[in-house]
């Protein structure tokens, strides 16, 4: 496992949910919410500055069946736009199933959705995280595939 403090992001159209790991790679937990539009890229870049990161993972939304979606496309774009900031990788990470998932978790604990939209956002992107975190401790490879422009993910 590689060490360094990585950055999970789940793009929705609205907010932005932002986690982090630890040092060892081996925990997620939630950073904040970032609203979705003017300035959201600068503070990414802030976020991912400031806890000095050495990888950026964007959560991937395809469909269920696999294909790409409009969100699939937004979600790449915004990746490699991220990475045109930043020096260093951006990984995209199938993400198919985390805002259900963290939807789930949320009502778990006894919180509406309405109440907790941007802690939401948040849960997705530590399952994101976590995840791409699972897979690299358990295949010693890194998780999903680099958001480089001349590449198609």
């Amino acid at each position: 496992m590689r060490s360094g403090v990585r950055l999970g992001i789940d793009v929705g159209t609205v907010r932005i949910g932002v986690a982090r790991s630890d040092l060892h790679g081996m925990l997620a937990t939630p950073v904040e919410t970032v609203p979705r539009g003017s300035g959201d890229l600068a503070r990414l870049v802030a976020i991912a500055a400031e806890l000095d990161v050495t990888e950026i993972i964007v959560g991937l939304p395809l469909a269920l069946s696999g294909r790409r979606t409009a969100s699939t496309e937004d979600a790449v774009d915004f990746a490699r736009r991220l990475d045109s900031l930043v020096e260093v990788p951006v990984r995209l990470v199938d993400e198919r199933l985390s805002t259900v998932s963290a939807q789930a978790a949320v009502r778990t604990s006894g919180k509406s959705s309405k109440q907790t939209r941007s802690v939401i956002d948040q849960v997705a992107a530590v399952i994101i995280l976590q995840h791409a975190l699972d897979f690299e401790r358990s295949s010693a490879q890194p998780p999903g595939v680099v958001a480089t422009p001349d590449e198609r993910p």
